[in-house]
């Protein structure tokens, strides 16, 4: 055993080496919160520029393209100067997009809305097996977001929620500007009247739901329905009217048609209607006024179909499916039956942001051959509906007795 002097220093070798072995823990930990701090304002800067660069794109194109050259008499200049620094203190997507949208809004156009990158990503997977909550949400006029549907089989359809409920987006929760992750819950808070509703929903994989459906259970009735005019539309009408005996009333379903390709509802008409047969007018910002005109039948026909038809309509209606109804309204075509559509019909064109997000913006105006603008107003069923469940019904009895509904005008259903 060593004693002595020797001992003290090897104690004190001992201690010196512990300070040696700590300090660069010490200071590690130190450059470790600065590195942190520096990351954290490094990130905060790399989102301030992101933002700066959406919203400028955003407000650029809406001052440079929007249809109508006076933006309907907002002061583009004053809403920058408002939105702006909002939108570049934002710290995610949903603070972000909603100071855009809140400048665009000024537009008071159904078309100008800016979609954030998760909104996208789900738009643009909804046409394969993908993972969802099972709600889908339309934004009202006040930037807050309601449940239109609910999906049959879903996690959200097991734990209750209801059509009607709004999005309690100050709750924390989650909003369409978050991504759905197959195995991740989604902590969700609604707004049922004056209670608050909150669930934690697993996401399922869910197959997506068919765009366009054909019904032949009723005999002497083809139901279509389309929830989109997504390209191919045309192609498939086409198709399931092609050989169809002319004693077979159709009945084409567009309740739930957010819209979708000009060219789609063109195609639509090809089927019912003759060949440069007028349906609208649309201008541009710089370009002339031009009329819309049939163009060849749809899909494999050689020729329009002579068979009775009604349309189905709702304020779930909007801009293409409200412009073909219009147009088979005004020619004496068709029967339109329900209530009156959502009155958003500008015609618009999506460009892509520099963070993923998509702009939509009307690019021309729209009024049908007669001159009537829907934009606001919609269309005026000729048969109207107490529910959105009554209208295939009621489509069925008028045509039963097509003189009659003729006659009937914008008369109400039993």
């Amino acid at each position: 055993m060593k004693t002595g002097r020797h001992a003290n220093s090897m104690l004190g070798a001992a201690l010196l080496g512990a300070a040696l072995l700590c300090a660069p823990m010490v200071a590690a930990q130190d450059v470790a919160v600065t590195a942190v701090a520096a990351a954290d304002r490094a990130s905060s800067s790399d989102r301030e520029r992101m933002n700066a660069r959406v919203f400028d794109r955003v407000w650029t194109e809406v001052r440079r393209d929007y249809y109508d050259p006076a933006l309907k008499g907002v002061d583009w200049d004053a809403a920058r100067e408002t939105w702006r620094p909002q939108a570049l203190a934002a710290e995610d997507d949903g603070q972000l997009y909603a100071a855009i949208n809140g400048m665009l809004d000024l537009l008071d156009d159904a078309h100008a809305a800016a979609a954030s990158p998760a909104s996208v990503r789900r738009a643009d997977a909804q046409h394969r097996d993908r993972a969802v909550i099972g709600v889908t949400v339309s934004r009202e006029d006040d930037g807050g977001y309601r449940v239109q549907s609910v999906r049959e089989g879903s996690a959200a359809a097991d734990a209750g929620v209801q059509i009607g409920w709004r999005l309690a987006t100050d709750a924390g929760g989650w909003t369409p500007d978050h991504d759905v992750v197959e195995g991740t819950p989604v902590h969700v808070v609604f707004q049922d009247g004056e209670a608050r509703r909150a669930f934690d929903l697993m996401p399922r994989v869910m197959p997506p739901i068919p765009v366009f459906v054909a019904d032949r259970s009723r005999p002497g009735v083809l139901i279509l329905s389309a929830r989109a005019f997504d390209p191919g539309m045309g192609r498939w009408m086409g198709e399931e009217l092609r050989d169809l005996p002319p004693d077979v009333d159709v009945v084409l379903d567009l309740r739930a048609n957010a819209g979708g390709r000009l060219w789609e509802a063109e195609a639509v008409l090809g089927c019912f209607l003759p060949q440069g047969v007028p349906w609208a007018w649309q201008t541009g910002r710089e370009a002339p006024r031009r009329l819309l005109t049939t163009r060849a039948p749809c899909g494999g026909l050689t020729a329009p179909v002579p068979n009775d038809l009604a349309v189905l309509v709702g304020p779930g209606s909007r801009s293409a499916a409200e412009l073909t109804p219009a147009a088979l309204q005004e020619s004496g075509r068709a029967v339109i039956v329900g209530a009156p559509t959502s009155g958003a019909v500008l015609i618009s064109r999506d460009t892509d942001l520099p963070d993923g997000g998509r702009l939509t913006l009307s690019r021309a105006d729209f009024v049908t051959v007669s001159g009537v603008r829907l934009e606001k107003a919609g269309v005026r069923p000729d048969v109207v509906t107490p529910t959105s469940d009554a209208a295939l019904e009621a489509a069925l009895a008028a045509l039963a007795d097509p003189p009659e509904a003729a006659a009937a005008g914008a008369r109400e259903a039993p």
